[in-house]
């Protein structure tokens, strides 16, 4: 299997907000290799990335939950903590939420992360 590295930027708000004008108007065009996600700070990333919401992130790489409830049992989090961590995760594409008998199952993304700042 082929590890997946997540390519993830750090810039400033303003920054992120004119790459992404650049890139609308054609003015710039992405690169392959370039991060997809993007952070204004590192403490937001380090917010997003702790060491608990790593160690989630092995657990479903791991033991493959096929829901957040699973999950919730699993981790000995809170359901509804698990699934508002789990939505920040996804609105990031740090994982996925895959529909699955009848309940949402977290796939993880990526194997690792490679961190660029701007």
């Amino acid at each position: 299997m082929t590890k997946k590295i997540l390519k993830i930027g750090i810039a400033s708000k303003e920054e992120i907000h004119q790459r992404m004008i650049d890139i609308a108007s054609g003015k710039y065009k992405v690169k392959s290799g370039e991060p997809k996600i993007w952070f204004t700070s590192m403490s937001s990333l380090a917010q997003v990335l702790s060491d608990e919401n790593r160690t989630l992130l092995n657990m479903i790489k791991n033991m493959e939950p096929s829901s957040i409830s699973e999950l919730a049992s699993l981790s000995g989090r809170k359901q509804s903590n698990l699934s508002r961590t789990l939505k920040t995760m996804s609105s990031y594409g740090l994982v996925k939420m895959e529909p699955y008998q009848r309940a949402l199952k977290p796939i993880v993304q990526a194997d690792s992360f490679q961190i660029f700042a701007y």
